[in-house]
């Protein structure tokens, strides 16, 4: 047929598919950075002429809005649906970055077992200081008691073992961090 698009198989067949994106998994305690940090990764990966999509844990919890409360299932439910909000990014070919807490073992092990060319990035700040930055005022709330669900403050949380990235927001720059992971992971920063 004459001004067909319709493609013949064998067309069809050449095409080449993306390339699996990756997924850079951000956790830490509230107020530490990570959404910040991810932010500015995915636009210096995008700057860099790289597929890059953020996914934060804040977003996909005002997504179910009271639906969700802040106990252990809840908080694994919104792992989960970044988890599969992830994979299919990254199928898609993006570099995906993820900003969530990701506090309870449970969810860290749902992590690691479920995402596929899984990187994690502990984004490292002192308790006290993520309470002086405290930029949705959670910490002044869990300290006037008017929430006791604050993990970080209400109960402990605990570094994860053996990141493959420490980001110290209390000690480096956010050019520095940003730099830090765009030039030293490979598979986000040159696909190799």
């Amino acid at each position: 047929m004459q001004g067909s698009t319709h493609q013949q198989p064998e067309a069809r067949r050449e095409r080449v598919l993306p390339q699996a994106g990756t997924v850079l998994w951000l956790l830490g305690p509230t107020s530490a950075g990570k959404t910040t940090l991810a932010t500015r990764v995915v636009a210096d990966l995008r700057a860099a002429g790289l597929p890059a999509i953020l996914f934060d844990g804040d977003e996909v919890r005002d997504f179910f809005g009271d639906q969700l409360g802040f106990g252990a299932d809840s908080r694994l439910r919104v792992v989960s649906v970044l988890v599969h909000l992830a994979n299919k990014a990254a199928e898609a070919g993006l570099n995906v970055i993820v900003a969530a807490l990701t506090a309870g073992e449970d969810a860290r092990d749902y992590v690691r077992k479920n995402v596929k060319n899984l990187t994690t990035g502990y984004v490292a700040c002192s308790i006290q200081g993520c309470a002086e930055r405290d930029p949705k005022g959670l910490y002044g709330k869990a300290m006037r008691g008017e929430i006791d669900t604050l993990i970080g403050y209400n109960s402990a949380y605990l570094p994860p073992d053996n990141p493959d990235f420490v980001l110290d927001t209390e000690k480096y720059s956010l050019d520095q961090l940003a730099a830090r992971i765009v030039v030293t992971y490979p598979r986000i920063g040159g696909r190799a």
